[in-house]
């Protein structure tokens, strides 16, 4: 098992001093970004196996300086619909309780603004401005999902930053997430975390929107490619 960094906690009181130029970012990835394969795809363009869409890449393809595990206070859930892969989307609510297995990137700032510009469906065209996100710990760039920016504290002097919806995870109905995302998520929690099939498959399916969808040996038959998988649950009979 990999041991995640610990980060230094966000300030909210705004005591700790900003950094004078920011010139890099640790993007904690959460969603199919914690898999480098999938991650590479945002940096150098192109179409993810078993995506829809094609990413324009980076202004800078080249790959992250550094990748370490780490933690985030929050929990992880799966709502609306993915373009990309159909099914719930991955999202972060960072004021609910729990902890979220995250895989933390150390990208220049263009590479960041590149890669949530290309989350909000807008073109990588030019660099994020980070103070709003650096002096409040949120900062929301649009009504849409993954257009709010959190700051999750802070590794190695560099801000630990990732992006999420405006909302909580209580104010959406839950969708469970098609199995190719799923098992870009599971895949890349194992890799960062070092965690056994079996671990990440009983996190995954705690999540919001995961149950009763996807069971645990279902999610853990997707780390096994040569195995296969389950057949869905039964969906619940209708109340009555």
């Amino acid at each position: 098992m990999t041991a995640p960094r610990a980060l230094e906690p966000f300030d909210a009181a705004g005591n700790a001093p900003l950094p004078s130029a920011v010139t890099h970012v640790w993007y904690a990835a959460y969603g199919s970004n914690t898999h480098p394969e999938r991650l590479t795809h945002y940096l150098t363009g192109g179409r993810p196996p078993g995506g829809l869409r094609d990413f324009p890449g980076c202004r800078d393809p080249r790959g992250p300086l550094r990748s370490a595990p780490v933690l985030l206070r929050g929990r992880l859930y799966f709502a609306t619909e993915s373009a990309v892969w159909t099914g719930g989307r991955a999202f972060y609510d960072p004021d609910a309780d729990g902890e979220l297995p995250a895989h933390a990137y150390l990208l220049t700032l263009s590479q960041f603004s590149d890669i949530a510009s290309q989350e909000m469906y807008r073109d990588p065209v030019q660099d994020l401005d980070l103070t709003p996100v650096l002096t409040h710990g949120r900062a929301r760039l649009g009504p849409g999902r993954y257009e709010t920016l959190v700051c999750a504290g802070r590794l190695d002097g560099h801000p630990v930053l990732t992006f999420t919806a405006p909302w909580r995870s209580t104010d959406v109905p839950p969708n469970p997430p098609s199995a190719a995302y799923l098992r870009h998520i599971a895949a890349g929690i194992s890799a960062a975390h070092g965690w056994t099939p079996h671990r990440t498959a009983t996190h995954l399916a705690a999540c919001p929107g995961v149950h009763p969808r996807w069971s645990v040996p279902r999610i853990a038959s997707l780390l096994a490619p040569d195995r296969p998988v389950p057949a869905p649950a039964a969906p619940p009979p209708p109340a009555h």
